[in-house]
């Protein structure tokens, strides 16, 4: 791919701004050599004004998301987007959120250009655990493991029971649930059927990948060795 073109879609500018760039020296590979257009070097040891270039298609991001924050780019408000560079926002083909979270969850959220990828990790087929910490209006009564384990749960207006899920309790009113499929809203509407009511969630794992370590709002791109764990129970 060309300079120009490769630039231009890992959002660093329009390609008439990427050309003046390049015209303006601030495109350079890692000797400090001023790169053309035409400039044929790995991905790996170009910079873009002194600094690495942000990976190329297939990048997968991890975010630590705060509250108050939507994922749809359609809505009013704060966006998840936003706590990334501009420049990604800009990127072709462009990022998605793999699933969502709403405005009132925090944690655990990924971010890929990889349709691919993307499809594996939210496939009912790839049972991806996704494990939630949860707050709770009213303690529990303690049978909510047993229904949420049984895989006969029904949720209003829904045709197929939920698949088994595990609950650990945390406390008096407070549990970590993990769940092996997705639907809208689903740990609050089984709370709320249970006659309880979610005050805070947090999505704290997605496989065996956390958001240990990463400030809330702060993210990372994921390694190869971080994809692994997604897929790992």
């Amino acid at each position: 791919m060309r300079l120009v073109k490769l630039l231009a879609n890992l959002g660093y500018g329009s390609r008439k701004e990427m050309q003046q760039a390049i015209r303006n020296g601030w495109v350079t590979d890692r000797e400090g050599n001023r790169l053309k257009a035409d400039t044929k070097t790995a991905h790996e040891d170009i910079l873009f004004d002194d600094e690495p270039l942000d990976p190329a298609q297939g990048v997968v991001i991890l975010l630590n998301k705060p509250l108050g924050y939507t994922c749809s780019t359609k809505d009013q408000g704060r966006l998840v987007y936003d706590l990334l560079p501009d420049r990604y926002r800009m990127r072709k083909p462009a990022l998605s959120t793999i699933g969502r979270l709403d405005k009132e969850t925090s944690g655990a959220l990924l971010f890929t250009d990889d349709g691919t990828f993307l499809h594996k990790v939210i496939s009912p087929k790839s049972e991806v655990p996704k494990v939630y910490d949860v707050t709770l209006d009213r303690p529990l009564t303690g049978d909510e493991a047993a229904l949420f384990a049984s895989g006969e749960m029904m949720l209003e207006s829904e045709v197929k029971p939920l698949k088994p899920a595990e609950l650990e309790v945390l406390g008096e009113n407070k549990a970590r649930l993990t769940l092996h499929e997705g639907r809208y809203h689903q740990v609050r509407r089984m709370f709320a059927a249970t006659g309880n009511h979610v005050t805070d969630l947090s999505r704290t794992r997605v496989g065996r990948l956390g958001v240990d370590g990463l400030d809330e709002g702060g993210w990372k791109i994921l390694s190869e060795e971080d994809k692994v764990l997604i897929f790992s129970a």
